[in-house]
């Protein structure tokens, strides 16, 4: 079996793996080791001066649902985050895959405004900022913390073990403070959800990385497909030396 190691808060590494198809699922052996921690917040959250709200993470949704009644019209970044917010009784609609996706299709659309962004205290695009710039008034407001964790002893050893080692990354933030933990790197295989996540990682004597060829779920297990082959190939024609 090939080691895939997750490194995302334990919630989104699990439902990732669950999602992969069966095969190649079977194929991995997978290790969990989180470099990131959803810590929420105590707000004090009134929506009702807003004609709709922004989730661009599940996290949000679920602290938001918690702490109000009231639900307005949801614009949300990628399916998950939209299935969840639905669920929840949001008026949810999927306007992107991503953040800049997100802008672009709300700058078109124009809805009416205000905005409110429930997000994260870290995060990228300044959708707030940049929407209100553009003519379309939004607020944002930080509902959960997301510290950073030191990488497991578990991983550790994983990582200096003699086997190839498949390392998804999901965020650039998650990718630098991994390259700063991980020592060694010659035996890991890479993925990152965009350019902006390998960045990062291009000082390492990593064996391969690859870059998703779209910010989504479907692209990374693809990326994870031909990692986890790669590794297989590799090691057999290393084993046949």
């Amino acid at each position: 079996m090939v080691p895939l190691l997750m490194t995302r808060p334990m919630e989104a590494a699990r439902r990732f793996v669950a999602g992969l198809p069966d095969d190649l699922r079977a194929a991995l052996q997978v290790t969990h080791a989180p470099l990131m921690e959803i810590r929420p917040r105590t707000v004090s959250l009134d929506v009702s001066s807003f004609r709709g709200v922004i989730f661009t993470s599940a996290h949000a949704v679920a602290i938001a649902s918690r702490e109000t009644a009231a639900r307005r019209p949801a614009f949300c970044v990628g399916p998950h985050t939209t299935a969840v917010a639905r669920q929840a009784g949001w008026q949810a609609e999927c306007v992107g895959a991503c953040a800049e996706e997100l802008i672009d299709t709300l700058l078109s659309q124009h809805p009416p405004a205000p905005l409110l962004h429930l997000r994260g205290a870290h995060g990228r695009g300044a959708v707030a900022e940049r929407l209100s710039d553009a003519g379309l008034p939004c607020e944002e407001q930080v509902v959960y913390d997301q510290p950073l964790l030191p990488l497991s002893e578990a991983a550790r050893r994983l990582i200096a073990g003699p086997t190839g080692v498949i390392v998804p990354l999901f965020s650039p933030r998650t990718a630098r403070h991994f390259a700063s933990q991980c020592g060694d790197a010659g035996n890991l295989h890479l993925v990152a959800l965009s350019k902006a996540v390998a960045e990062p990682l291009e000082c390492l004597n990593f064996k391969t990385l690859r870059v998703s060829g779209a910010a989504d779920s479907k692209a990374m297990t693809q990326a994870v497909r031909d990692a986890a082959d790669a590794v297989s190939r590799l090691e057999g024609s290393e084993g046949a030396e």
